[in-house]
């Protein structure tokens, strides 16, 4: 069973997620990098907002939350069932 990588933005609350790309651009770019956003890690959808911005990701035992305007652009496939 293969999943195809579908933006952060659209991961339902409760999915664990393999990381495949990243398309955010310049300090941002770094910044999430830094915080564990790196191709290969998995990442776990903890929260969605009432009106689903900002989103809630849990990285590298590590709570951070992401304006869905950075969490559509980057990309993961869900893991496990």
């Amino acid at each position: 069973m293969t999943f195809e990588p579908i933006p952060l933005s659209e991961a339902g609350t409760g999915n664990k997620m393999r990381l495949t790309r990243i398309e955010v651009t310049g300090v941002m770019r770094r910044r999430l990098l830094d915080l564990g956003f790196v191709p290969g890690n998995e990442i776990e959808v903890l929260q969605k907002s009432p009106l689903g911005d900002p989103i809630a990701f849990r990285v590298n035992n590590t709570t951070i939350a992401l304006r869905s305007e950075e969490s559509s652009l980057i990309w993961g496939k869900r893991l496990g069932g």
